[in-house]
């Protein structure tokens, strides 16, 4: 049985409406005019324990109020979820025990005490024996290298510090099921590395089930051998990251390493594999050619220039993340509508 478990999930708000202008304010308070957006259109998955999926869509596609309504802060509009064998937006006390949630854009830390006097209150609420607790934390600090930053107000920490408290805050109670929103967003580099490097370790560690959604598609190839697309409220893909490269991106690269001192143009170059030309250095060149095409153009490379070195690679991530939003899909459904008051 898998650990999380979705059907036909979708969520719609009803919002209201009206124009400006004291007459239309006056209006509204006897006639009402509002309408639904559909944030989530009936979306259907499932992740079996020990996955790490990555959970892809641009702004507003529906993810964070999927994970919410996983999380148990949203009731769904329509269909059902398990999670761990719970329906979650129930948030029965053996659930909540066993999940976390965490937004990179959200604090759930206590502003104005140390770091440490917030992860006792979330040993009382989730009722941590003191022997467990201080194993875990230890554990966590080393890993995450919190040190002194225990023992500062949060106000007082870095955004990389914050975020590194919050994602150790959200697992003294070693949930079996993680929730991750942005866990690295506006994090440096090196920052970034490491929080990654950390779920990595923690999922193997536990066998943790972990849903990832980040804008930063170094976290995506690093964690997630599965990504799940959706776009616009709608399920777009659902598979192994290697296959939705198969499956949107229409293109291969090929870069040609050449011999010192031969040139060629980029318009005969780019006749000659009947791709176009992407970057050029004054020993090397690249090429995006069709992925059908990729056997023939290398072959007329190596027969008309003086080849030192030849790869043939998918296109980056993200351009074919962007390929995949880029994809017609169904409009969401909007509906006017009138609610007299």
């Amino acid at each position: 049985m898998a650990d999380i478990e979705v059907q036909d999930l979708g969520k719609t708000y009803v919002v209201p409406e009206r124009d400006g202008g004291v007459r239309a304010a006056l209006t509204s308070l006897v006639r009402r005019r509002t309408r639904q957006v559909r944030a989530v259109a009936g979306v259907s998955f499932a992740v079996d324990r020990g996955e790490v999926v990555g959970f892809l869509g641009p702004n507003g596609a529906g993810k964070t109020t999927t994970l919410k309504m996983l999380a148990g802060l949203l009731h769904p509009t329509t269909g059902t979820a398990a999670v761990l064998g719970h329906t979650p937006w129930l948030r029965d006390r053996g659930y909540l025990g066993r999940m976390a949630l965490v937004m990179g854009n959200r604090n759930q830390l206590q502003w104005d005490i140390p770091v440490l006097d917030s992860y006792r209150l979330y040993q009382a609420i989730f009722r941590i024996a003191p022997a467990d607790f201080s194993r875990r934390l230890a554990e966590l600090t080393e890993l995450l290298e919190l040190g002194d930053l225990l023992r500062k107000p949060v106000r007082n920490l870095s955004l990389g510090e914050r975020m590194k408290c919050e994602i150790a805050g959200s697992l003294l109670h070693y949930p079996a099921v993680l929730f991750l929103d942005e866990p690295t967003i506006g994090l440096d580099v090196a920052m970034q590395r490491r929080i990654r490097s950390f779920i990595a370790e923690y999922n193997q560690r536990t066998g943790a089930c972990v849903m990832l959604t980040s804008h930063y598609m170094a976290d995506v190839e690093a964690l997630c051998r599965r990504v799940v697309v959706i776009h616009r409220g709608s399920l777009l893909f659902d598979g192994e990251l290697s296959a939705l490269v198969d499956r949107f991106a229409a293109h291969k690269v090929i870069t040609v390493a050449l011999e010192e001192g031969s040139t060629i143009g980029d318009a005969q170059l780019a006749a000659l594999v009947e791709g176009t030309v992407t970057g050029r250095t004054p020993t090397s060149v690249t090429v995006q050619v069709p992925r059908a095409h990729t056997p023939t153009a290398a072959g007329r490379l190596l027969a008309a220039l003086p080849v030192v070195d030849l790869t043939i690679e998918d296109p980056p991530i993200e351009g074919v993340i962007e390929e995949v939003f880029a994809t017609p899909a169904e409009e969401p459904a909007e509906e006017a509508g009138r609610d007299g008051r």
